[in-house]
């Protein structure tokens, strides 16, 4: 976990971190109480690297590699 939080930053996730920190310190200015969940959603996926801001599924075993065959 620790290793997951520390290494593979990128702009993505750097977005996805500060947007959701963001919409959680507007959200609770204004007492919108759903933002903050909302917005710790997208911060989480940043910090943690889940879902979109990894840029790839978990431990990047969802990709696929193209088949070789060719159409005729």
């Amino acid at each position: 976990m620790k290793k997951r939080i520390l290494t593979g930053w990128n702009l993505r996730r750097v977005i996805y971190t500060v947007l959701g920190i963001v919409v959680i310190g507007e959200s609770a200015a204004q007492h919108e109480w759903m933002g903050i969940f909302l917005g710790t959603y997208f911060a989480s996926m940043g910090i943690f690297a889940f879902g979109c801001a990894a840029g790839n599924c978990f431990g990047g075993t969802c990709s696929t590699k193209p088949a070789n065959k060719r159409i005729r």
